[in-house]
């Protein structure tokens, strides 16, 4: 019992009825306390079983709190993806689906068969088989976009699984004119079992190394999160504020403390025999035509008419494109700051602090490249990887960027520069001079994605920290985004493992008081082909609404 040193000292002051009384309250308090102890451990236990097969047990994990238990619980609840059957062997392809047999249709719009800005326009996708025969079950990873090339227009649909082999997708009319429709199948289903099976057997399949050194001694070991056991003894490079684990192997003839740097390895070979299930041209990343008319023209908006769908629409798109420029549905309107000078006066007096992977080093590097008077301070930092400092003396205007901590996939980043994002944001003042960016998701596709959430859980905590000693600081986070894909990116970096993390970003910041550029939206919606570093078009308009909200414009 917790409480028994104190029994027999505290009964002796006391009349006899008053002891026993005391040693009853202090022996249910015992028994309350106990009982909370078992409960928590048997609901993370059984939260935690539900999902064991998800990655074999040498990944290592950081222990969480029961309300963070339940949350991860209720994160992978949320992004689970329809059972998709399991391969055959020998696998034939005649049975996966097929684009060009697949198709969709647009449905009638109003009762006079018109459509009006601001309407919902719905189409229905069915999918086929390479035999020609129709899908009885879901979970095939489809994009839907509604765009004009000559208006440089283009919005985002939401698509909707039937689980039955078809599916709905909807798009709101935001202009006026021709709007055609494109549908574009990222993965058979049968894939996302090949993809599930990748992350569960291989979540070591990009390795890392680190490099040690003293004197004239030196070697070279592998390193990750997920490190499989072996005889060899191991370095343990835990984070000790953030509990982040990270592991090496240790060198045979030098002690853990001689690490130098940290650097990706490769990609490992012979992972899988299902090649034929991600062929660009055949089945990844390939358009699905249409049954009929793929375009509609879109009429003036109606007064006093309000169109609803036939499908449960979640929310408007966060914006689109008109004439190559992005405008906002939700959030201030986005002003297009078109000369460098608008850009210094709107970043004047502010620091700007950018943290995260290459997607949002491209915002730095923009800065760097557009304002004449920003003039980058020589760190002598290596290329690609930085931290980086630029700084406009006369305007008053500081912008860092740094890359996040391990499984970082850059190059020989040296130990000292190795910095997970959320201690440096405790290291922050902050206040309404500071501006701090986030992106970080595309290195993390090959691990379990508890292994992600882990990691946003430790910087929201560390956000949670910054705006309550300075309200004042805005905190803006980048999305993922889909990008082009080969046979290695599929493996590495798949659309669908970064849609699932940007899911779980977009809840896990969801109610806090930071504002998102939606990445995944922008770079969908263009017309620009799909690139993990989106083209300077794009980029342009990324960095318009990370200054909407650093400039809001009155009455936006």
């Amino acid at each position: 019992m917790k409480f028994q040193v104190y029994k027999r000292k505290v009964c002796t002051c006391l009349p006899r009825y008053g002891c026993i009384f005391l040693f009853l309250v202090v022996f249910a308090l015992s028994f309350v306390i106990d009982f909370m102890d078992i409960l928590e451990n048997t609901v993370k236990s059984t939260i935690h079983s539900s999902y064991a097969d998800r990655h074999y047990d040498f990944c290592k994990f950081q222990p969480l709190s029961l309300k963070e238990t339940r949350e991860e619980h209720l994160l992978l609840k949320s992004i689970a993806w329809p059972e998709t059957p399991p391969l055959p062997f020998p696998h034939y392809l005649s049975k996966t689906s097929d684009p060009s047999h697949s198709s969709f249709t647009i449905l009638s719009g109003r009762e006079d068969g018109e459509w009006h800005k601001d309407d919902n326009l719905e189409i229905l996708i069915k999918m086929y088989d390479f035999q020609g025969l129709p899908k009885k079950f879901g979970g095939d990873v489809l994009l839907a976009r509604l765009h004009n090339p000559t208006l440089g227009a283009g919005v985002v649909g939401q698509v909707v699984d039937h689980l039955n082999g078809s599916y709905s997708a909807v798009f709101y009319l935001p202009w006026e004119g021709n709007a055609e429709v494109e549908v574009t199948l990222v993965h058979p289903s049968e894939a996302i079992t090949v993809l599930r099976s990748l992350t569960r057997k291989h979540p070591d399949r990009i390795y890392f190394k680190s490099f040690f050194r003293s004197g004239y001694i030196n070697e070279t070991t592998v390193c990750n999160v997920c490190l499989r056991p072996t005889q060899q003894p191991v370095c343990n490079y835990t984070d000790l504020s953030t509990g982040e684990p990270w592991f090496c192997y240790k060198p045979k003839n030098l002690s853990c403390d001689t690490r130098i740097n940290h650097s990706k390895g490769r990609l490992k070979k012979n992972l899988m025999t299902t090649e034929t299930l991600f062929q660009s041209d055949v089945n990844m990343k390939v358009s699905i035509p249409a049954s009929g008319p793929s375009r509609v023209t879109v009429l003036p908006k109606t007064k006093g008419w309000s169109m609803v769908s036939r499908r449960t629409v979640k929310s408007r798109p966060s914006g689109y494109y008109f004439h190559g420029v992005w405008r906002a549905l939700r959030g201030p309107r986005v002003p297009h700051f078109n000369t460098s000078s608008a850009i210094t006066q709107c970043l004047k007096g502010k620091v700007v602090h950018i943290y995260g992977d290459s997607t949002v080093r491209q915002w730095f590097e923009y800065f760097n490249a557009t304002l004449p008077d920003l003039k980058e301070f020589n760190l002598h930092s290596q290329k690609k990887i930085g931290p980086y400092m630029a700084l406009d003396y006369v305007n008053n205007i500081l912008v860092t960027y740094r890359c996040h901590g391990p499984p970082i996939r850059f190059s020989k980043v040296p130990i000292s520069e190795l910095r997970y994002i959320a201690n440096e944001l405790d290291s922050l003042t902050g206040g309404s001079d500071t501006v701090v960016v986030l992106g970080i998701w595309s290195h993390f596709s090959t691990f379990p994605v508890e292994v992600y959430i882990r990691r946003l859980q430790s910087i929201r905590r560390a956000v949670v920290r910054l705006l309550s000693r300075a309200p004042d600081t805005l905190v803006v986070i980048r999305t993922a985004n889909p990008k082009n894909l080969t046979l290695y990116e599929t493996i590495t970096n798949s659309d669908w493992y970064s849609l699932q993390r940007d899911k779980v970003l977009r809840a896990m910041f969801k109610g806090l008081n930071v504002h998102l550029v939606d990445a995944w939206e922008m770079v969908m919606a263009h017309n620009l082909p799909h690139e993990l570093h989106p083209q300077p078009p794009i980029i342009e308009n990324m960095i318009n609404v990370l200054l909407s909200y650093i400039c809001p414009k009155k009455g936006g």
